[in-house]
């Protein structure tokens, strides 16, 4: 498999040189230069599997340049109950993302965080780290990993890239925007491997500085800098492996349809249901919900993608969504116009430029339909509302973003199909708001209890490209 850059380069690289670099030279980001199809032959003999059985067969159509048995090690390594133990539900954790029914066929929950950092990121960012290893240690290789969080990302690429040999990570993150917990994992790591970077600013900021530092083509040469942020294709592939294990798990046959809902701020998980969808999985909707920064929503209600300034840019509490530069929103922009690299160019040039751009009356978003998108916004005081109501109705305790997710699914609904919330974290993550909703601590596995307590490592800096990567050269110099 080949892979091509949404702003124009050829398919050229394979999965392992794009694995590697993150973003295309030309500043786009990598798809493959097709989607594999998937059969129902495929279909039928894959509903059977286990989790890592599935991504085995679900990569190899992404993966052709790791010999096979090395990709099943990979899989097998990764995706096993001790990794994902956290499970809130009896021996779920040897299903790895199991179906929770509210209303049995009509709403679930896929859990997705039972993983080391409680949060859906740790899906792919566990293979991520795997990968990394693996690829490294064949081409006697080392790689310095620059990455940007809005809260989970950050923490489950650091717990995956902990110790990994030839790999250190630099973790940018903004200052103070982050629970108490999300701050407490990832300050409190002691790795030497390990540099978390508080930028004072918001996530947008963040990110912005990931992007310049892989566009300075010398720079990211001289430091080898890659990338985890899902800008990285192979966090995007990871993630469609788990919209087919939630269809075979909400599912009797393969006849059916489903409706997935997923909370979104950067896109990438609900650009991997997109990419699922056309590979031929049966998804009848893809209902994408925001928070308070909804970008993404006005932008599938009305044609117009509008980046907030970050001034315009909402604190809220389901901060891991506090975004609007939508990075994977580019790829799907790709499919959006027809894959056409010069008109995603454009588009992108006047985002770059601090602008927007408006598809309103043209072909490409009377396309819209095609790709089944429905869309929905959420606020704080919908987020205590539905937490409080999951509470009362089902028993079960969501998180802030998840909760954005229920309450947008019970909004649009999945007509006669039923709707899956991709849940994003475990509630601990989000303590303040949870008693502010229920008025009681939630719970957490017991090795993570004291958490906040343990000494923190962090060095707060402006916002600056220069002076971050100044900050990598004189550590990986020293």
């Amino acid at each position: 498999m080949k892979y091509l850059s949404t702003r124009g380069l050829p398919p050229q690289p394979e999965f392992c040189d794009i694995l590697l670099g993150g973003l295309a030279p030309d500043g786009g980001l990598y798809l493959p230069e097709r989607y594999p199809q998937v059969t129902r032959a495929e279909l039928d003999a894959w509903r059977s599997l286990s989790y890592a059985d599935l991504a085995f067969a679900i990569l190899s159509k992404f993966i052709t340049d790791i010999p096979p048995g090395d990709l099943k090690t990979i899989c097998d390594k990764t995706y096993t109950a001790e990794v994902y133990r956290f499970a809130r539900s009896g021996d779920a954790a040897a299903d790895i993302t199991p179906v929770h029914w509210l209303e049995p066929g009509r709403l679930a929950l896929l859990e997705l965080s039972n993983g080391p950092t409680l949060a859906f990121k740790d899906m792919a960012m566990q293979l991520l780290g795997n990968l990394f290893e693996y690829v490294l240690e064949r081409r006697g290789q080392h790689l310095n990993i620059l990455g940007a969080t809005s809260g989970d990302t950050g923490s489950a690429a650091e717990y995956a890239m902990r110790g990994k040999h030839g790999v250190r990570v630099f973790m940018l993150s903004p200052h103070g925007r982050m629970s108490a917990f999300q701050r407490a994992q990832m300050y409190s790591l002691q790795d030497n491997n390990i540099f978390n970077i508080a930028v004072t600013g918001m996530f947008d900021d963040a990110q912005d500085i990931v992007k310049a530092v892989s566009n300075d083509a010398a720079f990211k040469a001289k430091y080898a800098i890659g990338a985890v942020n899902s800008i990285n294709w192979a966090r995007v592939a990871a993630q469609i492996v788990y919209y087919f294990k939630g269809y075979f798990g909400a599912t009797r046959s393969n006849d059916e349809q489903v409706a997935f809902c997923v909370p979104s701020g950067n896109f990438g998980n609900i650009c991997a249901g997109h990419i699922a969808r056309q590979m031929g999985l049966p998804i009848g909707r893809l209902i994408l919900a925001t928070n308070e920064n909804d970008v993404l929503d006005e932008f599938f209600r009305s044609g117009v993608y509008r980046p907030r300034r970050a001034a315009e840019t909402h604190v809220t509490s389901s901060p891991s969504m506090d975004i609007s530069k939508a990075s994977n929103f580019e790829r799907f922009v790709f499919d959006l116009v027809g894959r056409d690299p010069a008109v995603v160019a454009e588009l992108w040039k006047q985002v770059e430029a601090g602008g927007a751009f408006d598809l309103r009356g043209t072909p490409h978003f009377a396309r819209l339909p095609e790709f089944g998108f429905a869309s929905g916004r959420s606020t704080h005081a919908d987020r205590l509302a539905t937490i409080r109501d999951a509470w009362a109705r089902w028993g079960v305790m969501i998180d802030t973003h998840t909760a954005d997710g229920v309450k947008v699914a019970l909004e649009h609904g999945g007509g006669d199909m039923p709707v899956v919330v991709l849940e994003t974290a475990q509630p601990a993550k989000f303590a303040e708001t949870i008693r502010e909703a229920l008025g009681r601590e939630p719970e957490r596995p017991a090795e993570l209890d004291g958490l906040e307590t343990l000494p923190q490592r962090v060095e707060v800096m402006a916002p600056e490209a220069e002076a971050i990567k100044g900050f990598i050269a004189r550590h990986v110099d020293a």
